[in-house]
């Protein structure tokens, strides 16, 4: 199996994190030093009881329940807009993440609850680091020469056990062309299928040919055989 990372490989596990105890003028120092919009509150025992945005500290710096309009009347808006303390500024329930999720589950929830980072904590509870939009996205924003490498090693090499040279692969912008022979015929859509789940992989564009048969590069090879996928 390929390894498809994780919200664990790519999460930040130094995290900033407050005390529910923590002064306001403190939330905003950490927030503004750290150059971060959020940051997760945790109690004594390392459990995440919150989290405070940078809506909440305007809305409290404004004083203001929301300074666009909405939620007007709403008694805890109101009561964010006069805290002195973390624990009473910060959101809570809280939606998390959990390390073994795959990058696209995380994503999915990310764009689904309307956030821009989640909490990633363990089965106890405790938080364990942060993930942000941005920390997915690098996660698919891999350079030419280590999704060549992926491909090489762990597809042609480790996955199907292919000699070193039985295939040759290029890697151009994102996407994966392949040309040579496999030993069976089904192993073409394998190859392909394969290559389009490795990390940062665009698209494939295939021209393999079983052995034995006409060439890669000749027209009976490439065809039925040749042509880009994309993901």
């Amino acid at each position: 199996m390929l390894h498809r990372r994780t919200v664990g490989d790519v999460m930040t596990g130094d995290v900033v994190t407050l005390h529910p105890s923590t002064p306001v003028q403190d939330v905003v120092g950490l927030l503004d030093a750290n150059d971060i919009v959020a940051a997760p509150v945790v109690d004594d025992d390392g459990s995440l009881v919150g989290v405070v945005s940078a809506s909440d500290v305007l809305r409290h710096e404004t004083g203001m329940p929301d300074p666009q309009g909405q939620d007007g009347n709403d008694a805890g808006v109101w009561g964010k807009a006069r805290a002195r303390t973390a624990g009473a500024l910060m959101s809570s329930p809280v939606f998390t993440a959990h390390a073994d999720w795959t990058i696209p589950r995380a994503a999915r929830e990310l764009r689904s609850r309307h956030v821009k980072q989640l909490p990633v904590v363990g089965d106890d509870g405790l938080l364990t680091g942060i993930v942000s939009r941005s920390d997915l996205l690098d996660a698919f924003i891999r350079s030419d020469a280590e999704i060549r490498g992926e491909v090489e090693q762990d597809v042609l090499g480790r996955i199907l056990g292919l000699d070193e040279g039985t295939v040759a692969i290029e890697v151009r912008d994102g996407v994966v062309t392949l040309w040579g022979n496999v030993p069976e015929p089904r192993l073409v859509l394998v190859v392909v299928g394969l290559c389009q789940g490795v990390d940062g992989v665009v698209a494939v564009d295939a021209h393999l040919a079983a052995a034995g048969t006409a060439g890669p590069g000749s027209p009976r090879a490439n065809q039925g055989n040749a042509g880009q996928v994309e993901r």
